[in-house]
């Protein structure tokens, strides 16, 4: 009896010594904070967070949650049964990078139904982050962490030097003007200036970057591929008069077919100042990395 009392007692220990072997145990500041938040099912929470949301996912049935109609940056959540008594969760990712975690319970009467999040992106530069700060990758922007790009712009909206001094349009006093392009982990950077020298405000209707055919880029173009920035800084929908203002644009990476230039118009809204500029391989082919500026 002795014998097979030890044999258990050994066999037991060699399988937990067997877990410990396999198995480790998530270090406290490894695990991201959750949010504490309640629901009912006649009233509607309303998140803000500080950028356009790209992700959201429920944890159960219990709850419904989605963008607010007309706003990126705005989810609604409420309940879906009335009364339910197991506690769920839910989760966002803001297409700036940051990631959210949601604890929900029930509650007759929520005590806050209108709720702000916090910008994690801006409270830390790169290198002087928290140590369990998570960078989200997202596919649109190449698989790339958005607090990177979002440091990169900042960086290249601050040069004062132009890089290009010839890719520009000027006329009815209004400047557009490429000054410079840059590249870095599969992005590529386009710096823009506009500058209004007229007393009359110059707002903007929309700007298309398009690869077209060399022989109808002077006419109306008849094959053309659009290409759109996934990122933008200082993204401008206006400019006044006697004003400069500077745009960051990213994009994924490309090249520019031959036989193809790549223009750049932008257009007045309820005006006709419009202004338009080519760009050429060559040009891309030049970007600076901008780690090196």
């Amino acid at each position: 009896m002795k014998q097979i009392l030890f044999a258990i007692i050994l066999l037991s220990n060699f399988s937990l010594f067997a877990q410990n072997q396999y198995t480790k145990v998530i270090p406290k500041d490894r695990v991201i904070s959750s949010y504490n938040i309640e629901v009912t099912y006649n009233k509607t929470v309303h998140i803000l967070f500080p950028a356009a949301i790209s992700y959201i996912d429920l944890g159960s049935s219990n709850i419904i949650a989605g963008k607010a109609d007309g706003a990126e940056n705005v989810v609604r959540v409420k309940a879906s049964v009335k009364d339910f008594t197991e506690e769920t969760n839910f989760s966002v990712i803001t297409d700036e990078g940051s990631f959210y975690s949601f604890i929900v319970n029930y509650a007759e009467n929520p005590a806050k139904l209108n709720i702000e999040m916090k910008d994690f992106l801006h409270e830390y530069k790169l290198g002087n982050q928290p140590d369990n700060s998570v960078e989200i990758q997202l596919a649109e922007l190449g698989n790339k962490t958005p607090q990177n790009i979002q440091l990169a712009m900042e960086k290249i909206y601050g040069i004062r030097k132009k890089q290009i001094k010839n890719i520009n349009s000027n006329q009815f006093g209004i400047g557009f003007a490429l000054t410079g392009l840059y590249s870095q982990n599969g992005m590529i950077y386009f710096r823009t200036e506009l500058e209004n020298c007229s007393d009359i405000p110059f707002e903007i209707d929309f700007l298309t970057f398009k690869v077209v055919d060399k022989k109808v880029a002077k006419r109306t173009a008849i094959q053309e591929t659009v290409i759109k920035p996934v990122r933008a800084f200082n993204n401008l929908t206006s400019i006044d008069g006697n004003s400069h203002e500077t745009t960051v644009f990213v994009f994924v990476s490309f090249t520019i077919p031959d036989k193809k230039e790549l223009v750049v118009e932008l257009f007045e809204k309820n005006g006709g100042r419009h202004q338009r500029f080519i760009v050429k391989n060559k040009d891309l082919v030049k970007a600076k990395n901008v780690g090196k500026i």
